[in-house]
């Protein structure tokens, strides 16, 4: 079986790839006893991404693929986008005060559309590539549901009446915009089975 290193340490995420990567071995940094966090010093998801990929694949000398992700909110001008992880500040990432804070911000607001985006690096010796997923849909005014990670108990993906953490994991990783940025990633590697 062919492996993938994702540069991760979210648990979370990493089940989302290996759920729709099945035909791969993706092993996390926690897998190799990487345990340094690695830096996200860019302003946007493209630049985060790139960071995490090349900062793994320098070390590893291995396939890696990297994403990073954000909710971008009409009515806050875009953001939390790339500060998603650390909207509310602080560290360790705190995903309730992060979505209490959101929830605070638009208070009021009529306009409560939004989208969760995701961009994923692929790196090898030779190229990197990236490729872009993007859903649609609301903030809800209150966390609703148990399932998922981070914004997922306020996004009501468009065309759906659950939350993200209201959704099986089957389903949300049909309309996710991780699902369709790791399927575009997909797609690319069984049009170029030597680039792992």
């Amino acid at each position: 079986m062919t492996q993938l290193i994702l540069a991760t340490h979210n648990d979370h995420k990493a089940k989302e790839f290996r759920d729709i990567l099945p035909q791969y071995s993706v092993q996390t940094l926690a897998d190799l006893g990487h345990d340094d966090e690695i830096k996200e010093t860019a302003t946007s998801l493209e630049g985060n991404s790139f960071i995490k990929a090349e900062t793994v694949f320098k070390r590893y000398g291995h396939v890696v693929i990297s994403d990073d992700s954000g909710l971008e909110v009409d009515a806050l001008n875009g953001a939390p986008g790339v500060y998603s992880a650390r909207y509310a500040g602080g560290d360790p990432r705190n995903d309730q005060r992060n979505t209490e804070k959101l929830l605070d911000e638009l208070q009021g607001a009529s306009n409560r559309k939004a989208q969760f985006r995701t961009v994923i690096t692929l790196m090898n010796t030779e190229n990197s590539f990236q490729f872009e997923g993007i859903v649609k849909g609301t903030i809800a005014k209150s966390p609703r549901g148990e399932a998922g990670f981070g914004y997922d108990p306020v996004f009501i993906p468009e065309g759906v009446q659950q939350t993200f953490a209201e959704l099986a994991a089957n389903e949300k990783n049909k309309i996710s915009h991780r699902a369709n940025a790791i399927k575009k990633l997909l797609h690319f590697l069984n049009e170029h089975p030597r680039f792992c």
